[in-house]
């Protein structure tokens, strides 16, 4: 029987394989995965902890804020200000970025981060999420960062990854080489190399959409979603559990596709571009999927805003192409 692979050893062996992954990109990724520990350890004892239910403030969308987004989003902040990998970071939950170490002088990366995807299925005990991703800084080092460290396109990461918390807690990262999942032990705390090469399945068996959204969703949306249902003897399943990451990981593992389009009431889009969009774009391109948003890639839109919005489809190719061909029968862009 082999040896399991650690996370930590997983992470040392690539920076050995890939010469721009530098030893501050390593500690990092293993600060990544220590804040994710004990954050993992407050969602399985949230009831007990007295930290289920809402916390009484709201986020910058006017989100109302539960207990467990505000402890997500201050344990990232704490561990990764705490390191000096990091020059800045962007969260899902906060108005403007985070500076770090003298203005941000310091420090090779820009981190952009929602510290708890699906917040609203916490209480229900639903799986929920941490999506991630690793800029390197455009600013020279010894200079303050500035708006271009931050919107930067989804081509330009380094690191994309997330974090399930759920039936089993597994942290999924790529570095721009194919994509890796890691499992919890939680009898010791250690991440295990459970998933090795992930890839979707080129075509899937699985569509997830928020159905209360098709009545206002663009007419090619809504011919898709048709003929989804009719499949001619083909037995596709609608699957949306709400909580993104864990939507996305599902079709993932077992292929299929995934859409929150823009509807005449959000033209824009619900999902932010930079803290969930292109992460999971990046990690669905290096797995042999797709994403788009009504009308090109989403890791080629130009960000010009911190927390920008984005229509968002993502999922096995065959799938997203044939989305793309309803597009063009309705010649309509969104």
């Amino acid at each position: 029987m082999s040896k399991a692979i650690t996370l930590q050893e997983f992470i040392m062996d690539s920076q050995a394989e890939f010469p721009f992954v530098s030893g501050q990109l390593t500690r990092l990724l293993t600060d990544i995965g220590v804040a994710a520990k004990i954050v993992n350890h407050q969602v399985n004892r949230a009831g007990l902890a007295g930290i289920l239910g809402q916390s009484g403030s709201q986020n910058t969308h006017n989100e109302d804020q539960q207990k467990l987004d505000v402890f997500a989003d201050n344990t990232f902040m704490r561990i990764l200000t705490a390191g000096k990998s990091v020059a800045g970071i962007g969260s899902e939950e906060q108005d403007g970025y985070i500076l770090c170490h003298d203005q941000g002088k310091q420090g090779k990366y820009v981190v952009m981060i929602d510290p708890l995807d699906g917040s609203s299925n916490i209480d229900v005990n639903v799986s929920i999420g941490t999506i991630f991703s690793i800029y390197r800084r455009v600013t020279p080092l010894g200079e303050p960062l500035s708006d271009q460290d931050f919107l930067q396109k989804g081509t330009q990461q380094v690191v994309a990854g997330y974090i399930l918390y759920g039936s089993s807690t597994m942290l999924v990262y790529t570095t721009g080489s194919g994509v890796n999942g890691f499992t919890m032990d939680p009898a010791i705390g250690e991440f295990f190399l459970s998933h090795p090469r992930m890839a979707f399945p080129e075509s899937g068996m699985i569509y997830s959409i928020n159905d209360a959204l098709l009545d206002a969703s663009p007419p090619a949306v809504k011919i898709f979603i048709e003929g989804c249902k009719e499949t001619h003897g083909i037995s596709l399943k609608a699957r949306y559990i709400g909580s993104l990451v864990t939507d996305f990981h599902r079709n993932l593992i077992k292929g299929g596709i995934y859409l929150y389009p823009s509807t005449t009431y959000n033209p824009q889009g619900k999902l932010r571009l930079m803290y969930e969009c292109n992460p999971l774009a990046f990690i669905a391109q290096q797995a042999g999927g797709h994403a788009e948003d009504n009308y090109r890639e989403i890791l080629e839109i130009q960000p010009e805003s911190l927390h920008q919005r984005s229509p968002f489809y993502v999922g096995s190719v065959n799938m997203i192409q044939g989305l793309r061909s309803c597009w063009m029968a309705t010649s309509d862009p969104g």
